[in-house]
């Protein structure tokens, strides 16, 4: 394991991530509408507990709710704690803006489809959870963001915490 400091927001910024706002704070205006990978990082002041019961919304009936003994098992203390990928889409009109702006509604508790990081909405404060993003056009988001959980995972021994698979 490493020091703490991988993937915590100094590094994420000299790797090129922007943004770092709170999900309260968020303004999407502000997200590039470019493909991209995002990072979810720990509130800086406060600690995270889990709930019994996600506050995300149910998507095609499914409750996100997870058992929250399992969460707690998860839930360590390194400092980025969700690394996810925005692609263009078929029709070249999605990206980190609108992949990101599905993301916060889901943990508003709306029925969106962004079933993957919906760990980070059974956790106390996920509203002070901030959000980096670092656009990708050179090459495939999935590709970086690939790259990225395989780092994290030689980094850490696992991945971050509302990952599931990599």
């Amino acid at each position: 394991m490493v020091d703490g400091t991988a993937f915590d927001e100094t590094d994420l910024r000299g790797r090129g991530f922007t943004g770092f706002k709170a999900f309260g704070d968020l303004d999407l205006s502000t997200v590039p509408r470019e493909p991209g990978v995002y990072s979810v990082l720990r509130s800086t002041n406060s600690a995270h507990e889990v709930f019994d019961t996600s506050v995300g919304g149910w998507f095609k009936g499914k409750d996100p709710t997870d058992d929250p003994a399992k969460l707690k098992g998860r839930l360590w203390d390194a400092p980025t704690i969700y690394i996810g990928k925005a692609d263009a889409g078929t029709s070249g009109t999605r990206g980190l803006r609108k992949r990101i702006g599905e993301f916060a509604k889901f943990g508003q508790g709306l029925p969106v489809g962004h079933w993957g990081g919906r760990y980070i909405w059974q956790l106390s404060n996920s509203r002070e959870l901030r959000i980096a993003w670092l656009p990708v056009t050179d090459r495939s988001a999935k590709v970086v963001e690939d790259e990225l959980l395989e780092e994290f995972f030689v980094a850490y021994g696992q991945l971050p915490f509302a990952n599931l698979r990599r």
